[in-house]
């Protein structure tokens, strides 16, 4: 089941995607639940997936503006330098545990939204990553029990402004600009990826591809990331986590390659679908 979150008629809901159509759940779940986190937190996927099985599409899925698939996620944790030859192109080492950084709501973008390159650089990189959407909280979840943690996947640009990235050790800044990061189309819900599927990610810039990886790639494992993460606070329903870009990034080609305005940046991701987002300078 593809489920998205999006606007139509200026009003907020979310959704399905059947076909080429969408099925309104918001509308068929009423005050229960406001949007797509809340569903998540009521444990409804399984509640809704009947819907989904019995019911026909209420609209097209052109008659709608996406929304980043989780519009509000309370956290998004952001695994950075896990895997080797993006570590080896960064001229860093290999750690024992997994690097992380936050990331904020408004520095996302939806499926076929531009993504924004402010004007304070021209350095705006993109990094393809496969985004986990936590459909059930807990505290220090153990690797073992992960699965039962997770709703669903999506695809996920990390945009980064490198030299922002750069100006300290820390780097919030540079992954924080406002609508720089891709998250969307939808979510694909857990149970048509079965725990520990091997995934292929794909990053297509005006159809050239600059990178691709499989998840048995990772030096840290989504096991592993929810599992450390899980023990610095509990995760939530909704919360985000962004599980690392492979080699190939535009910083560390010869010349470097930054996406600018014109440009279509896709991240790809088998069984789940193709991001795909315009690059614009902001107004």
């Amino acid at each position: 089941m593809k489920l998205v979150s999006f606007t139509r008629e200026n009003r907020p809901g979310f959704g399905a995607v059947k076909g080429d159509g969408i099925i309104d759940l918001g509308s068929r779940f009423g005050d229960r639940y406001a949007d797509l986190k809340a569903l998540l937190a009521g444990g409804a996927i399984a509640e809704a997936s009947a819907i989904v099985a019995t019911q026909e599409p209420d609209f097209a899925l052109s008659e709608v503006t996406l929304l980043p698939v989780i519009p509000d996620p309370g956290k998004i944790w952001c695994c950075g330098l896990n895997y080797h030859e993006h570590v080896q192109e960064t001229n860093r080492e290999v750690t024992e545990q997994p690097t992380f950084f936050l990331r904020f709501a408004d520095s996302q973008v939806a499926h076929g939204e531009p993504i924004i390159r402010p004007p304070e650089s021209t350095q705006l990189d993109y990094e393809a990553e496969i985004a986990v959407i936590i459909g059930k909280g807990g505290r220090r979840i153990r690797e073992e029990d992960v699965a039962e943690h997770i709703a669903g996947y999506a695809c996920y640009n990390d945009g980064t402004i490198r030299d922002w990235q750069r100006h300290t050790s820390q780097w919030e800044p540079g992954k924080n600009f406002w609508k720089t990061g891709g998250f969307g189309p939808w979510m694909v819900t857990a149970d048509e990826i079965p725990f520990g599927t091997t995934m292929t990610l794909i990053t297509r810039l005006n159809g050239q591809e600059m990178q691709r990886a499989t998840t048995d790639m990772m030096i840290h494992s989504i096991a592993r990331q929810i599992a450390y993460v899980s023990q610095v606070a509990p995760l939530q329903p909704g919360d985000v986590i962004v599980t690392g870009t492979p080699g190939g990034v535009g910083a560390r080609r010869k010349p470097a390659v930054w996406m600018k305005p014109g440009d279509v940046v896709e991240i790809e991701i088998d069984r789940v679908g193709v991001l795909r987002n315009p690059i614009a300078d902001e107004a």
